[in-house]
Protein backbone atom coordinates (compact mmCIF):
# COMPACT_ATOMS: atom_id res chain seq x y z
CA UNK A 1 0.00 0.00 0.00
CA UNK A 2 2.75 2.62 1.06
CA UNK A 3 4.72 1.76 -2.53
CA UNK A 4 1.41 2.76 -4.34
CA UNK A 5 2.30 5.13 -6.51
CA UNK A 6 -0.79 7.32 -5.93
CA UNK A 7 -0.21 6.52 -2.37
CA UNK A 8 -0.20 10.23 -1.25
CA UNK A 9 0.52 9.93 2.49
CA UNK A 10 -2.79 9.23 2.80
CA UNK A 11 -4.13 9.32 6.43
CA UNK A 12 -6.56 6.11 6.29
CA UNK A 13 -7.72 3.71 3.65
CA UNK A 14 -10.03 1.31 4.90
CA UNK A 15 -11.34 -1.97 3.12
CA UNK A 16 -14.75 -3.05 3.66
CA UNK A 17 -16.28 -6.99 2.79
CA UNK A 18 -19.70 -7.72 4.01
CA UNK A 19 -20.04 -11.64 2.39
CA UNK A 20 -23.85 -11.36 2.65
CA UNK A 21 -24.61 -8.42 0.68
CA UNK A 22 -21.30 -9.30 -1.67
CA UNK A 23 -20.00 -5.57 -0.41
CA UNK A 24 -16.81 -5.04 -1.62
CA UNK A 25 -15.51 -1.17 -0.81
CA UNK A 26 -12.63 0.99 -0.23
CA UNK A 27 -13.26 4.29 1.72
CA UNK A 28 -9.60 6.53 1.30
CA UNK A 29 -9.31 9.65 3.56
CA UNK A 30 -6.44 11.51 2.22
CA UNK A 31 -6.45 14.33 4.40
CA UNK A 32 -9.03 15.79 7.36
CA UNK A 33 -6.96 18.84 7.83
CA UNK A 34 -9.29 21.33 6.87
CA UNK A 35 -12.24 19.20 8.46
CA UNK A 36 -13.44 15.61 8.24
CA UNK A 37 -12.32 13.88 4.20
CA UNK A 38 -15.36 14.74 2.20
CA UNK A 39 -16.27 13.19 -1.64
CA UNK A 40 -18.45 10.93 -3.58
CA UNK A 41 -19.10 7.32 -3.47
CA UNK A 42 -18.27 5.30 -6.83
CA UNK A 43 -20.19 2.18 -7.90
CA UNK A 44 -18.75 0.53 -10.57
CA UNK A 45 -17.89 -2.38 -12.41
CA UNK A 46 -13.79 -2.81 -11.88
CA UNK A 47 -12.36 -5.42 -14.24
CA UNK A 48 -9.54 -5.66 -11.63
CA UNK A 49 -9.76 -4.71 -7.54
CA UNK A 50 -6.50 -3.22 -8.30
CA UNK A 51 -8.31 -0.18 -10.44
CA UNK A 52 -10.77 -0.13 -7.61
CA UNK A 53 -7.93 0.97 -5.31
CA UNK A 54 -6.07 3.69 -7.77
CA UNK A 55 -9.47 5.04 -8.02
CA UNK A 56 -9.86 5.54 -4.44
CA UNK A 57 -6.39 6.98 -3.58
CA UNK A 58 -6.30 9.86 -6.43
CA UNK A 59 -10.04 10.50 -6.13
CA UNK A 60 -9.35 11.38 -2.16
CA UNK A 61 -6.65 12.77 -3.02
CA UNK A 62 -8.04 15.15 -5.84
CA UNK A 63 -11.23 15.88 -3.13
CA UNK A 64 -8.47 17.68 -0.54
CA UNK A 65 -7.29 19.51 -3.09
CA UNK A 66 -10.46 20.40 -4.78
CA UNK A 67 -12.29 21.49 -1.27
CA UNK A 68 -9.37 23.42 -0.62
CA UNK A 69 -9.39 25.22 -3.51
CA UNK A 70 -13.10 25.86 -3.02
CA UNK A 71 -12.41 27.92 0.42
CA UNK A 72 -14.46 24.45 2.73
CA UNK A 73 -14.09 23.39 5.94
CA UNK A 74 -13.68 19.88 4.44
CA UNK A 75 -10.87 17.84 3.83
CA UNK A 76 -10.65 14.81 0.98
CA UNK A 77 -12.44 11.74 1.16
CA UNK A 78 -13.37 9.15 -1.80
CA UNK A 79 -14.66 5.94 -1.68
CA UNK A 80 -15.20 3.01 -4.68
CA UNK A 81 -17.78 0.30 -4.21
CA UNK A 82 -16.80 -2.71 -6.57
CA UNK A 83 -20.42 -3.50 -8.14
CA UNK A 84 -21.12 -7.40 -7.62
CA UNK A 85 -21.31 -9.62 -10.37
CA UNK A 86 -24.76 -11.10 -11.30
CA UNK A 87 -27.94 -10.39 -9.28
CA UNK A 88 -27.80 -8.69 -5.57
CA UNK A 89 -30.24 -7.16 -3.11
CA UNK A 90 -29.00 -3.24 -3.76
CA UNK A 91 -30.55 -1.92 -0.42
CA UNK A 92 -29.16 -4.09 1.42
CA UNK A 93 -25.60 -3.75 -0.20
CA UNK A 94 -26.19 0.17 0.53
CA UNK A 95 -26.80 -0.57 3.66
CA UNK A 96 -23.70 -2.68 4.52
CA UNK A 97 -22.14 0.29 2.72
CA UNK A 98 -23.47 2.58 5.67
CA UNK A 99 -22.08 0.63 8.30
CA UNK A 100 -19.21 0.56 6.53
CA UNK A 101 -18.98 4.60 6.53
CA UNK A 102 -19.95 4.31 10.38
CA UNK A 103 -17.29 2.24 10.81
CA UNK A 104 -14.94 5.07 10.27
CA UNK A 105 -16.05 7.09 12.86
CA UNK A 106 -17.17 10.64 11.03
CA UNK A 107 -13.50 11.00 9.43
CA UNK A 108 -15.76 10.44 6.08
CA UNK A 109 -18.56 12.30 4.69
CA UNK A 110 -19.65 10.49 1.49
CA UNK A 111 -22.33 12.11 -1.06
CA UNK A 112 -23.28 10.53 -4.51
CA UNK A 113 -20.33 9.83 -7.72
CA UNK A 114 -21.18 7.60 -9.84
CA UNK A 115 -23.62 4.98 -10.00
CA UNK A 116 -24.93 6.52 -7.10
CA UNK A 117 -28.60 7.76 -6.46
CA UNK A 118 -29.94 10.05 -3.91
CA UNK A 119 -32.51 6.81 -3.33
CA UNK A 120 -29.16 4.97 -3.02
CA UNK A 121 -28.01 7.91 -0.29
CA UNK A 122 -31.42 7.39 1.68
CA UNK A 123 -30.09 3.89 2.26
CA UNK A 124 -27.04 4.26 3.26
CA UNK A 125 -28.92 7.34 5.82
CA UNK A 126 -30.56 4.23 7.79
CA UNK A 127 -27.17 3.64 8.68
CA UNK A 128 -25.48 6.78 9.36
CA UNK A 129 -25.27 10.61 9.79
CA UNK A 130 -21.89 11.15 7.94
CA UNK A 131 -24.15 11.45 4.90
CA UNK A 132 -24.55 14.35 2.22
CA UNK A 133 -26.71 14.61 -0.92
CA UNK A 134 -29.82 13.54 0.48
CA UNK A 135 -33.48 14.68 -1.32
CA UNK A 136 -35.08 14.97 1.95
CA UNK A 137 -34.59 16.43 5.18
CA UNK A 138 -34.22 19.92 6.75
CA UNK A 139 -30.87 20.97 5.11
CA UNK A 140 -31.55 18.59 1.98
CA UNK A 141 -29.74 19.41 -1.30
CA UNK A 142 -30.54 16.58 -3.57
CA UNK A 143 -28.15 16.12 -6.74
CA UNK A 144 -25.97 18.12 -6.94
CA UNK A 145 -24.89 17.69 -10.47
CA UNK A 146 -26.58 20.89 -11.40
CA UNK A 147 -24.65 22.94 -9.47
CA UNK A 148 -21.28 21.50 -10.62
CA UNK A 149 -22.50 21.94 -13.83
CA UNK A 150 -23.34 25.47 -13.35
CA UNK A 151 -19.27 25.64 -11.84
CA UNK A 152 -18.48 23.79 -14.95
CA UNK A 153 -19.80 26.42 -17.55
CA UNK A 154 -18.67 29.19 -15.38
CA UNK A 155 -15.29 27.58 -15.45
CA UNK A 156 -15.72 27.36 -18.87
CA UNK A 157 -16.48 30.84 -19.14
CA UNK A 158 -13.25 32.41 -17.68
CA UNK A 159 -10.73 29.93 -19.55
CA UNK A 160 -12.29 31.45 -23.07
CA UNK A 161 -11.88 34.72 -21.49
CA UNK A 162 -8.12 34.10 -20.60
CA UNK A 163 -7.57 32.14 -23.76
CA UNK A 164 -9.28 33.86 -26.62
CA UNK A 165 -9.94 37.22 -24.87
CA UNK A 166 -14.23 36.75 -25.54
CA UNK A 167 -16.82 37.77 -23.02
CA UNK A 168 -19.11 35.45 -24.91
CA UNK A 169 -19.41 31.68 -25.81
CA UNK A 170 -21.87 32.58 -28.50
CA UNK A 171 -20.79 30.70 -31.23
CA UNK A 172 -17.96 28.69 -30.23
CA UNK A 173 -17.66 25.22 -30.59
CA UNK A 174 -17.53 22.78 -27.93
CA UNK A 175 -17.19 18.89 -27.53
CA UNK A 176 -18.42 17.57 -24.94
CA UNK A 177 -17.79 13.79 -24.08
CA UNK A 178 -20.23 12.28 -21.50
CA UNK A 179 -23.54 13.20 -21.32
CA UNK A 180 -24.57 12.01 -17.61
CA UNK A 181 -26.17 14.29 -15.12
CA UNK A 182 -23.39 16.88 -15.08
CA UNK A 183 -22.86 16.91 -18.65
CA UNK A 184 -26.18 16.92 -20.01
CA UNK A 185 -26.76 20.10 -17.39
CA UNK A 186 -23.68 21.87 -18.76
CA UNK A 187 -25.10 20.98 -23.06
CA UNK A 188 -28.06 22.80 -21.30
CA UNK A 189 -25.97 25.83 -20.04
CA UNK A 190 -23.73 25.89 -23.12
CA UNK A 191 -27.22 25.74 -25.85
CA UNK A 192 -28.19 28.63 -23.91
CA UNK A 193 -24.94 30.49 -24.03
CA UNK A 194 -25.34 30.10 -27.77
CA UNK A 195 -22.36 27.75 -27.98
CA UNK A 196 -22.59 24.90 -30.61
CA UNK A 197 -22.23 21.30 -29.37
CA UNK A 198 -20.46 18.53 -30.41
CA UNK A 199 -21.50 15.51 -28.06
CA UNK A 200 -20.69 11.91 -27.51
CA UNK A 201 -21.90 9.14 -25.12
CA UNK A 202 -22.44 4.94 -24.79
CA UNK A 203 -26.02 5.91 -23.85
CA UNK A 204 -28.11 6.05 -27.38
CA UNK A 205 -31.60 7.82 -26.19
CA UNK A 206 -29.51 10.65 -24.16
CA UNK A 207 -27.51 11.49 -27.55
CA UNK A 208 -31.14 11.48 -29.37
CA UNK A 209 -32.40 13.71 -26.76
CA UNK A 210 -29.11 16.20 -27.09
CA UNK A 211 -29.67 15.97 -30.74
CA UNK A 212 -33.15 16.98 -30.84
CA UNK A 213 -33.04 19.52 -27.41
CA UNK A 214 -29.54 21.35 -28.26
CA UNK A 215 -29.23 20.50 -31.63
CA UNK A 216 -26.30 19.03 -31.16
CA UNK A 217 -24.04 17.29 -33.57
CA UNK A 218 -23.21 13.30 -32.54
CA UNK A 219 -20.25 11.54 -32.34
CA UNK A 220 -18.62 8.56 -32.24
CA UNK A 221 -16.54 7.70 -28.52
CA UNK A 222 -13.11 7.79 -30.27
CA UNK A 223 -13.98 10.88 -32.61
CA UNK A 224 -14.86 13.24 -29.89
CA UNK A 225 -10.71 14.30 -29.68
CA UNK A 226 -10.20 15.36 -33.16
CA UNK A 227 -13.73 17.42 -33.92
CA UNK A 228 -13.31 20.51 -34.98
CA UNK A 229 -13.99 22.79 -31.44
CA UNK A 230 -12.70 25.35 -29.47
CA UNK A 231 -13.21 24.00 -26.45
CA UNK A 232 -13.14 20.51 -25.21
CA UNK A 233 -15.20 19.10 -22.02
CA UNK A 234 -14.55 15.85 -20.95
CA UNK A 235 -17.45 14.49 -18.68
CA UNK A 236 -17.03 11.31 -18.44
CA UNK A 237 -14.72 9.16 -16.39
CA UNK A 238 -10.95 10.23 -15.88
CA UNK A 239 -8.10 9.78 -18.66
CA UNK A 240 -9.52 11.14 -21.10
CA UNK A 241 -6.59 13.32 -21.93
CA UNK A 242 -3.25 11.11 -22.44
CA UNK A 243 -0.54 10.27 -24.75
CA UNK A 244 -2.63 8.94 -27.31
CA UNK A 245 -5.26 11.17 -27.49
CA UNK A 246 -3.88 14.38 -26.70
CA UNK A 247 -2.09 14.85 -30.13
CA UNK A 248 -5.79 14.19 -31.55
CA UNK A 249 -7.24 17.25 -29.73
CA UNK A 250 -8.01 20.37 -32.28
CA UNK A 251 -9.34 22.41 -28.99
CA UNK A 252 -7.37 25.11 -27.86
CA UNK A 253 -9.25 24.93 -24.33
CA UNK A 254 -9.74 21.81 -22.13
CA UNK A 255 -12.48 22.20 -19.71
CA UNK A 256 -14.69 19.71 -18.39
CA UNK A 257 -16.69 17.75 -15.25
CA UNK A 258 -14.27 14.76 -15.11
CA UNK A 259 -11.72 13.92 -12.44
CA UNK A 260 -8.83 12.76 -12.74
CA UNK A 261 -9.12 14.02 -16.60
CA UNK A 262 -5.16 13.80 -17.03
CA UNK A 263 -3.92 9.99 -17.40
CA UNK A 264 -0.80 10.59 -16.22
CA UNK A 265 1.18 14.57 -14.15
CA UNK A 266 2.90 14.67 -17.13
CA UNK A 267 -0.33 15.73 -19.17
CA UNK A 268 -0.16 19.15 -18.15
CA UNK A 269 2.83 20.16 -19.41
CA UNK A 270 2.17 18.08 -22.71
CA UNK A 271 -0.97 20.61 -22.66
CA UNK A 272 0.92 23.62 -22.20
CA UNK A 273 3.57 22.86 -24.82
CA UNK A 274 0.69 22.18 -27.76
CA UNK A 275 -0.64 25.89 -26.17
CA UNK A 276 -3.73 24.25 -24.86
CA UNK A 277 -5.15 25.96 -21.73
CA UNK A 278 -5.71 23.26 -19.02
CA UNK A 279 -8.55 23.68 -16.34
CA UNK A 280 -7.43 21.72 -13.29
CA UNK A 281 -10.18 19.69 -12.88
CA UNK A 282 -10.38 19.59 -9.20
CA UNK A 283 -11.23 23.46 -9.49
CA UNK A 284 -13.53 23.40 -12.04
CA UNK A 285 -15.78 21.11 -11.01
CA UNK A 286 -15.90 21.95 -7.33
CA UNK A 287 -19.61 23.17 -7.11
CA UNK A 288 -21.19 19.59 -6.57
CA UNK A 289 -18.90 19.30 -3.57
CA UNK A 290 -19.57 23.01 -2.75
CA UNK A 291 -23.80 22.16 -2.79
CA UNK A 292 -22.66 19.22 -0.59
CA UNK A 293 -20.87 21.44 1.95
CA UNK A 294 -23.95 23.84 2.08
CA UNK A 295 -26.14 20.97 3.17
CA UNK A 296 -23.40 19.61 5.67
CA UNK A 297 -23.26 22.67 7.84
CA UNK A 298 -26.78 21.94 8.54
CA UNK A 299 -28.51 24.61 6.76
CA UNK A 300 -28.48 24.83 3.38
CA UNK A 301 -27.96 28.43 2.29
CA UNK A 302 -28.61 28.87 -1.69
CA UNK A 303 -26.60 32.63 -1.78
CA UNK A 304 -23.77 31.18 0.14
CA UNK A 305 -22.96 28.41 -2.97
CA UNK A 306 -23.85 31.07 -5.14
CA UNK A 307 -20.88 33.42 -3.90
CA UNK A 308 -18.76 30.11 -3.61
CA UNK A 309 -19.21 29.26 -7.06
CA UNK A 310 -18.02 33.42 -7.69
CA UNK A 311 -14.99 32.38 -5.63
CA UNK A 312 -14.22 28.86 -7.71
CA UNK A 313 -13.97 31.60 -11.21
CA UNK A 314 -12.06 33.56 -9.16
CA UNK A 315 -9.57 30.79 -7.87
CA UNK A 316 -9.42 29.51 -11.77
CA UNK A 317 -8.73 33.05 -13.20
CA UNK A 318 -6.08 33.52 -10.70
CA UNK A 319 -4.76 29.85 -11.49
CA UNK A 320 -4.15 30.82 -15.34
CA UNK A 321 -2.59 34.32 -14.71
CA UNK A 322 -0.08 32.81 -12.45
CA UNK A 323 0.85 29.66 -15.04
CA UNK A 324 1.29 32.22 -17.25
CA UNK A 325 3.16 34.75 -15.41
CA UNK A 326 5.91 31.64 -14.00
CA UNK A 327 5.89 29.78 -17.46
CA UNK A 328 4.60 26.45 -16.22
CA UNK A 329 1.73 23.93 -16.46
CA UNK A 330 -1.80 25.41 -14.81
CA UNK A 331 -1.55 22.10 -12.74
CA UNK A 332 1.50 23.26 -10.84
CA UNK A 333 0.14 26.59 -9.65
CA UNK A 334 -2.87 24.92 -8.57
CA UNK A 335 -1.38 22.22 -6.59
CA UNK A 336 0.72 24.27 -5.05
CA UNK A 337 -2.37 26.60 -3.55
CA UNK A 338 -4.08 23.43 -2.81
CA UNK A 339 -1.07 22.30 -0.33
CA UNK A 340 -0.63 25.45 0.66
CA UNK A 341 -4.47 26.11 1.32
CA UNK A 342 -4.27 22.10 3.17
CA UNK A 343 -1.87 23.29 5.65
CA UNK A 344 -4.18 26.08 7.31
CA UNK A 345 -6.23 25.05 10.25
CA UNK A 346 -9.55 27.04 9.62
CA UNK A 347 -11.60 28.55 12.26
CA UNK A 348 -15.51 27.94 11.86
CA UNK A 349 -16.51 30.59 9.54
CA UNK A 350 -20.38 28.98 8.98
CA UNK A 351 -22.31 30.21 5.68
CA UNK A 352 -22.68 33.67 6.59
Amino acid sequence: MFDHPDFDDHEGVHVFRDAKTGLRAIIAVHNTNRGPGAGGTRFWSYADPKDAMTDALRLSKAMSFKNAMAGLELGGGKAVILRPEGDFDRDALFAAYGRAVEAVGGRYITAEDVGVSPSDMRVIKTQTDHVAGLDEGPAASGDPSPVTADGVFRGIKVAVRHAMGLESLKGLRVAVQGLGHVGYGLCGHLHEAGAHLIVTDINETVLAQAKQEFGAVVVEPDEIYSVAADVFAPCALGGAVSEVTLPTIRASIIAGAANNQLATPEMAEACRQRGILYAPDYVINAGGIINVAAEVSGAYDLNWVSKKLEGLENTLKLVFERADEQGVATTVIADAMARERMAEKRPSEGLG
